[in-house]
């Protein structure tokens, strides 16, 4: 520090005094030594201004996110996590003491006791231990599905078209099987007149789509879609004694598929952008939402999906909701969403490689002016240590604070499988989503068409010119389809078109307002 230790304490100690609830995150360090006496903090109502978790592997992200959600849970906030490497389900579990939790928890000042907190486990379409969830194609929408599919511009707008001529014609897109089948028809001969109607959408173009989104499937991602469809809702939850419900997607299983998951988080955000009402400022947020290897989410992503996920993190604050990104270097997130991460935590940073230098670089210039070297300072934190600035409740940054972090009042490590098992088993979500539903959609009523048509024979005669383009109407040449409507109407199907319409803020949030 290239100022006396006195005026950085000071500052750092009068700068974290908060009048309102606040997390305990550790103590403020100088020349090596943690200061007790100097808490670092942060104001329970600025935990909706959002945050960043970032440092190398092994630097103590992870213990810093556990240690955050649990606090939250003791202040009656319910937290969601995805636990991407298969550690953080230690949270629902009663820590493990020792020599070094204890010598920690004397450094900063820490009562510590082993606690654990109620958690419930999750998992995408039943890949992995916890409740399956799932969504339904249609709410998805085709902007989330066009960034797993790897579609370019023109793709994903001409799947726009598929899923307005999906909605349009009554054709309920549950599951992939039912948005191929879309497809297919609109690529038969039978549906040619169907896809010419559309405008903008080639049958190339469809081609693409379609196999793009077989080879999808063919890599399991068919588990991910269909109904029941999880409600978001549910992950609002206090217990009876007023502790929030952290809920733990469990994400092991689909490692190879990063893609899907990142962008099955989106949905949730949006989905809980469409269902929550406006609170303004409040004394503690409604959720608090950590999206772990957040670098997952950005990359490859278009320039719309990066906007939509812009605007998503800004305008979900007034909803109750904060969002934590937990990634490696700050510049793995983009430079508009950074902007709204009000609340920092920076481990640890290597600086091996030029690439290493110019990420340090980068870093240390999104940091509010202190006393410390952060050049210096960030290559040589400890492990459980990090540089933190928050927002005060004022809304203005914070001192940064050189901070030796408490230690987690639960496992640091997995929950036992035999824990887990029990918890899973007397999850109240368990009836709700235990049981995969097929109920009739696009899929079946399509194909209950063509099993319905008559087969031609070789002596039937050349029907006449206007049997032969009954599409051909005034109201734009819908075909097969356009037959099915009536039948939707007075289908179970016809729900989930009423559903679909509930969720077009959903949509339009991700762009899809110009298909």
């Amino acid at each position: 520090m290239s100022d006396s230790k006195a005026d950085p304490l000071d500052q750092i100690k009068s700068g974290y005094e908060f009048t309102g609830g606040g997390l305990e995150l550790g103590a403020a360090v100088t020349d090596g030594a943690a200061h007790a006496d100097v808490p670092v903090r942060l104001p329970l109502a600025m935990m909706n201004r959002h945050g960043l978790v970032a440092g190398a592997t092994g630097t103590g992200k992870t213990k810093t996110l556990q240690l955050i959600a649990e606090q939250l849970s003791a202040n009656g906030v319910p937290v969601f996590l995805a636990d991407v490497k298969g550690d953080v389900s230690g949270i629902a579990s009663a820590g493990a003491g020792g020599d070094k939790v204890t010598a920690r928890a004397k450094e900063v000042g820490q009562d510590w006791s082993a606690k654990g907190f109620p958690t419930e486990f999750l998992c995408l379409g039943g890949q992995g231990k916890g409740v399956p969830v799932r969504a339904t194609v249609t709410s998805f929408g085709p902007t989330l599905l066009s960034k797993v599919l790897g579609l370019n511009a023109t793709q994903e707008s001409s799947l726009g078209l598929v899923f307005h001529y999906a909605d349009s014609h009554g054709l309920s897109l549950l599951d992939l099987k039912d948005l191929r089948a879309v497809i297919q028809h609109l690529t038969s001969e039978e549906g040619k007149d169907d896809l010419k109607a559309l405008g903008g959408l080639s049958s190339s173009t469809a081609g693409v789509i379609l196999r793009n989104l077989i080879a999808f499937s063919d890599n399991g991602a068919e588990v991910f879609f269909g109904e029941p469809e999880f409600e978001t809702k549910d992950l609002l939850r206090t217990t009876d004694d007023g502790l929030g419900v952290v809920t733990c997607l469990e994400l092991p299983g689909v490692q190879s598929q990063p893609a899907v998951f990142s962008t099955f988080l989106m949905w949730l955000l949006a989905d809980l952008f469409h269902d929550l009402p406006e609170v303004g400022d409040a004394d503690k947020p409604k959720l608090v939402f950590f999206f772990d290897e957040a670098h997952l989410l950005f990359e490859d992503a278009s320039k719309a999906f990066l906007q939509a996920i812009e605007q998503t993190v800004k305008l979900i604050r007034s909803k109750g909701v904060g969002i934590f990104f937990v990634t490696q270097t700050p510049k793995d997130v983009p430079n508009g969403v950074l902007a709204q991460l009000g609340n920092r935590v920076q481990h640890a940073l290597r600086a091996f490689t030029p690439e290493d230098a110019k990420a340090l670089k980068a870093t240390v210039q999104t940091f509010p002016h202190s006393a410390y070297d952060l050049d210096e300072l960030l290559t040589t934190l400890g492990t459980g240590e990090a540089v933190v600035t928050v927002l005060s409740e004022t809304g203005a940054p914070t001192p940064v604070a050189w901070t030796r972090m408490r230690a987690p009042q639960s496992l640091m490590g997995p929950t036992p499988e035999a824990d887990m098992d029990k918890i899973i088993g007397a999850s109240p979500l368990q009836p709700k989503y235990g049981k995969e539903v097929d109920r009739e959609s696009a899929y079946e009523l399509l194909n209950k068409k063509i099993e319905a048509a008559p087969a031609p024979t070789a002596g039937d005669p050349e029907p006449p010119e206007p049997a032969k383009a009954p599409a051909k109407t005034k109201d734009g040449g819908r075909g097969v389809a356009a037959e099915l409507a009536s039948e939707v109407m007075h289908s179970p199907a016809f729900k989930s078109l009423v559903r679909a319409g509930t969720r077009q803020v959903t949509r339009s949030l991700f762009g899809t307002a110009r298909r």
